[in-house]
């Protein structure tokens, strides 16, 4: 019985219906051959879009509370920096699950283009913002809105072709990981440019009077231009009015059998075809996946406000230029490895092994920050550059190899299912990662004749325990992999 409702479901997925847009897109699957260029694009310019404004503004916002006023001292400014920061995650936790639902039952262009529209208006509002509370407040509701990552999984699943899967799942994240090192690089640049380009931008003009608008603008019209694109994009959402079988009975009929399936054998079904919470391949993946989105986040407003802060206190005083073109750097290094090297990593070593030898090498390397910062000249720049690259290209590897396990741990039908609750719990840690970091730094400032851990020492010491906790969290039998 169990075998005849399987075929029944796999003549009903072979059959195309007219009207149905999601079955054009099936049909353009099977006759197109090739390497899909295209596709590969369209899914990175909407990624970077959604990651460009997430970071952006950790090279300026040193400075950006500084012209708030709302910091007493220097030692306060990561205080409040660490709220602007974490505002964001906070909003895309509370709705990542429901823009997840409604993608599902309206479609993921809709979604697509919300979440366009929505980065080139709130990011540009958050450039023209006047005070503290109104940057929370624009950044809360970019966070909101943002709803484009979960449904880009989904969608990149359903518009490649089943052999280019493991190169969707790949463009998602590494056009992600890219943003967040291009995002800070354009803030560093662009921001106060009266005071770096005089002769472009004068002190009455918009951008002087707003010093921190042009990054955002520049963030939004590419997200406007994305925008444009994405109108022309085919929807890939099933929608089979005249069936008497929808597509959310046909996965109730799959599970039908597989508990059919399973009482006749006296087995298990596999993990992926019951309750993703109960799937633990899934869950302890993503758990990892926390910790170390929570270590990637913390780090990069610490980074930012470590740079900025004044030597005094044991920071670099680098300017928004300076941090920029760091983070620049970075960012072309970890195109380069997540390109070239990084796939044959994973094929040598499995995703498990990459993401613990990745956390492992991060901790000596975090631990040379402080002693970076006794350095002046040439051999600052060489070393904190090196530094920066390997971080960064071993953070993003770590996270990699744990949204390829993810993805492995269940089967395609649950996959947005999957990515939703991962995003949401996700966005959970980087809310307090952004607000600890600051809260951490500001402490730090007041701690620097300590006896244990003085200044910039006890920040970055916390990180490796955080990076540490993920390692540790990587061995069995806390992670497993969900069988073949």
């Amino acid at each position: 019985m169990a075998e005849e409702y399987k075929e029944a479901l796999l003549e009903k997925q072979t059959t195309f219906h007219e009207g149905c847009p999601g079955c054009k897109v099936e049909q353009m699957k099977q006759l197109r051959r090739g390497y899909p260029y295209l596709e590969l694009s369209l899914v990175w310019i909407v990624v970077l879009s959604t990651s460009l404004p997430i970071s952006s503004l950790y090279p300026f916002l040193y400075y950006m509370i500084e012209d708030f006023g709302v910091a007493k001292t220097e030692k306060d400014i990561g205080f409040f920096a660490g709220f602007i920061a974490c505002s964001f995650m906070f909003g895309r936790a509370l709705t990542s699950i429901s823009w997840g639902i409604v993608a599902d039952r309206y479609g993921r262009k809709p979604i697509i283009l919300l979440g366009t529209i929505s980065i080139a208006v709130f990011n540009a509002l958050f450039g023209l913002s006047s005070n503290f509370w109104m940057a929370i407040g624009t950044r809360f509701l970019l966070g909101t809105f943002n709803c484009l990552l979960g449904t880009m999984k989904a969608y990149a699943s359903e518009i490649f072709r089943d052999e280019y899967q493991a190169t969707a799942m790949s463009a998602v994240s590494t056009a992600w990981g890219i943003g967040l090192i291009i995002g800070p690089a354009l803030g560093g640049f662009l921001a106060q440019p009266a005071d770096k380009y005089p002769n472009v931008f004068s002190k009455e003009s918009l951008f002087g009077r707003f010093p921190y608008a042009l990054p955002c603008f520049t963030i939004s019209a590419f997200a406007l231009v994305v925008t444009v694109i994405c109108c022309f994009i085919p929807e890939t959402l099933h929608n089979h009015k005249q069936d008497n079988t929808s597509h959310d009975d046909s996965y109730e009929i799959l599970e039908a059998a597989a508990r059919e399936s399973t009482t006749s054998n006296g087995k298990k079904g596999k993990a992926s075809q019951g309750s993703l919470l109960k799937n633990w391949p899934l869950m302890s993946s993503i758990i990892v996946y926390c910790v170390l989105c929570l270590h990637d986040t913390a780090y990069s407003e610490i980074f930012a406000l470590w740079a900025n802060s004044p030597r005094k206190y044991g920071g670099l005083s680098y300017s928004t230029n300076d941090v920029g073109t760091v983070l620049a750097i970075s960012g072309l290094g970890l195109f380069c490895f997540q390109v070239f090297v990084y796939p044959l990593a994973e094929r040598l070593l499995g995703p498990v092994l990459v993401t613990r030898y990745a956390g492992a090498l991060m901790i000596p390397i975090q631990m040379s920050y402080p002693f970076i910062a006794n350095l002046s000249g040439l051999s600052q720049s060489l070393m904190l550059n090196c530094a920066s690259i390997l971080i960064n290209v071993l953070s993003v590897s770590a996270i990699t190899g744990l949204l390829i396990l993810q993805n492995k741990a269940v089967d395609q039908r649950q996959r947005g299912a999957a990515n939703g609750i991962a995003m949401t719990a996700m966005s959970l840690f980087k809310t307090v990662g952004p607000a600890g970091a600051g809260i951490l730094f500001s402490l730090s400032e007041r701690r620097l004749n300590a006896a244990f851990l003085p200044g910039s020492h006890m920040v970055f010491f916390v990180l490796n325990v955080i990076v540490l906790v993920g390692v540790a969290l990587t061995f069995k039998p806390f992670l497993t992999t969900a069988r073949k």
